[in-house]
């Protein structure tokens, strides 16, 4: 399969095959959007497709094969013929958690910086009176950021990792990934079932 081949129901179709639960569906449709957005940020726009494939099938073993996770999805996507530049892209997201497949491509450090770190948002909007990113200011987050006992299964470490990786700060990873968020909401919020 080339990267021209990829298409995104095939993409769902097997994310869904292996993930049933609601939130790990929701995660991947937020990776997609993240993905999309973050693409024609970074001047991307012409791989918007391929970026946000990358984020939707990103995390495709985890609910299955936890301990092995990305190790597993990179052979399950070998196996589906999918693209090497996928699947070291969807395996860098582990780097130094689970595997060692190093981020090179700014695609690659995106994902590893805003994966943790839309887990983190995604908690902060949900105990906000709208229950939403769409009035979510980067203050709001890093509050509850600090709080470590606020969505402790998003690893600070791995966050602030990431944003060293790109070159930014905290702040600009949290305003980008909060924008990324808004711009693809509606997707994350109605899962659809299949």
């Amino acid at each position: 399969m080339t990267e021209e081949d990829l298409n995104r129901d095939d993409a769902w179709a097997l994310l869904c095959r292996y993930n049933k639960d609601h939130f790990h569906r929701q995660h991947a449709l937020t990776m997609e959007g993240v993905m999309r957005w973050y693409a024609n940020d970074q001047g991307y726009g012409d791989e918007a497709d391929f970026w946000a494939i990358v984020g939707m099938l990103h995390d495709l073993d985890f609910e299955q094969w936890p301990q092995q996770h990305c190790v597993k999805e990179m052979e399950m996507l070998r196996e589906a013929g999918y693209p090497e530049r996928l699947i070291h892209a969807v395996g860098s997201h582990g780097y130094a958690i689970c595997c060692d497949v190093k981020p090179e491509h700014q695609m690659e450090k995106v994902l590893y910086a805003s994966d943790e770190l839309s887990g983190l948002i995604g908690a902060c909007a949900l105990v906000r009176p709208s229950h939403s990113v769409q009035d979510m200011e980067v203050k709001s987050v890093k509050k509850k950021y600090k709080k470590k006992d606020f969505a402790a299964g998003c690893s600070r470490e791995v966050i602030e990792r990431g944003a060293e990786m790109l070159g930014w700060d905290l702040d600009t990873l949290i305003e980008k990934t909060i924008l990324a968020m808004r711009s693809c909401e509606d997707s994350y919020l109605n899962v659809p079932e299949g």
